[in-house]
C-alpha cells in the first residue's frame, strides 16, 4: 500500500527531527540552567521512541496475510500505537518528578538562550503534525495518528515551557520557580495525552464497532447492487490500517442458493472496490421478510 510506505518514511523523519530537537534541548536547557527546556527535551526523546515504535507496527501491519494470519498483520500497527501511549504517559511522570525535585532548591536563574530550541521546536512540530496527520487519514493509521497526538503536544508543551522559561526570565527575583512548573506541566500535559492515546487503541483492541456514519456508509453501497433488498446486521472491526466487515444481506427467499450466492459476491466486490479501507467483507444470506 503506497500510503503506507509514505507512513513509515514519515516516522523515520519524525524519529530524527525528534532526536535532533532532544540533543539541542536538553543541551541549552542543561548549560543554560532551564527546567522547562530540559524537560521539553526529554519529551522529545520519547518521541523518538514513539516514532520508532510507530515505524516498526507499520513495516509489520504492511505484510500480507498467511495461512497464520489470515486477517493480515494490521493488529501489530495497532498494538504500536499503544505501546506510544504508554511510552507517552511514563515520560511524562518522569518529566514531572524531574522538575519538581529541583523547586525548591537554590539556582541561578537560567540564561535566554534555552528559549530558541523551544521556538524551534514549535515550528518543527507544527509541520510534522499537520503532515503526519494528513497521512494517518489517507493511510487509516491509529498509530501514525498517535504519534501526530505526540507531536501535538510537543507544540503545547514547547510552548508552556516557553512561557514559563520567558516568566523567570522577565523577573527572576519573583518568577525563579516559574521555570520548574513549567516543567511540571509539561510532564502533566504528556501523561494525559499518553493515557488518551492508550485508552482509543484499547477500544480498537477490543473490536469496538465503529461510528454510525462508517457502517451507514457500508449499508448504502451494499443495497446498490440489484437484488439486495435490505442489511439486517453490520458489524466491522479495525485491524490495523484496515476494517474487516460483517454483513447479513437480505434477498428474495425463493431464490436459489446460487442465485444468492451470486448477489453477495457481488455486493462484497462493491463495498471493497469503493472503500479502500475494508479489507474483506463476509456476506451471510437471509430471506427478505416482506
Amino acid at each position: 500500500m503506497p500510503q503506507t510506505v509514505t507512513a513509515r518514511r514519515v516516522a523515520l523523519l519524525g524519529m530524527f527531527v525528534s532526536g535532533s530537537l532532544a540533543v539541542a534541548k536538553i543541551a541549552t536547557g542543561w548549560l543554560g540552567g532551564s527546567a522547562s527546556a530540559v524537560a521539553d527535551g526529554f519529551e522529545s526523546a520519547s518521541d523518538v521512541f514513539a516514532s520508532a515504535a510507530v515505524w516498526f507496527g507499520l513495516t509489520v501491519a504492511s505484510r500480507p496475510a498467511d495461512e497464520n494470519h489470515p486477517y493480515g498483520h494490521g493488529r501489530m500497527e495497532t498494538l504500536s500505537g499503544f505501546s506510544v501511549g504508554w511510552i507517552l504517559a511514563v515520560a511524562g511522570v518522569l518529566i514531572a518528578l524531574g522538575s519538581a525535585r529541583g523547586l525548591f532548591l537554590p539556582h541561578a536563574p537560567p540564561q535566554s538562550y534555552a528559549a530558541w530550541p523551544l521556538a524551534a521546536s514549535i515550528v518543527l512540530k507544527s509541520v510534522l503534525t499537520f503532515v503526519k496527520r494528513n497521512i494517518a487519514r489517507k493511510a487509516h493509521s491509529s498509530a501514525l495518528m498517535a504519534d501526530a497526538y505526540n507531536d501535538g503536544v510537543d507544540i503545547l508543551s514547547g510552548t508552556v515551557a516557553l512561557a514559563a522559561l520567558g516568566l523567570t526570565l522577565y523577573d527572576p527575583a519573583r518568577f525563579l520557580s516559574a521555570d520548574h512548573f513549567g516543567g511540571i506541566a509539561v510532564g502533566f500535559i504528556v501523561i494525559y495525552i499518553g493515557l488518551r492515546v492508550v485508552y482509543e487503541t484499547t477500544m480498537q483492541l477490543m473490536d469496538t464497532m465503529p461510528s454510525p456514519e462508517v457502517t451507514s456508509q457500508i449499508r448504502q453501497i451494499a443495497l446498490t447492487v440489484p437484488g439486495a433488498l435490505g442489511v439486517e446486521k453490520c458489524f466491522a472491526r479495525k485491524t490495523g490500517l484496515q476494517y474487516h466487515v460483517d454483513l447479513h444481506l437480505e434477498v428474495d427467499g425463493a431464490m436459489t442458493v446460487r442465485e444468492s450466492h451470486q448477489i453477495a459476491s457481488a455486493v462484497r466486490d462493491k463495498i471493497q472496490q469503493e472503500l479502500d479501507w475494508v479489507a474483506g467483507v463476509l456476506v451471510h444470506v437471509e430471506p427478505h421478510e416482506m
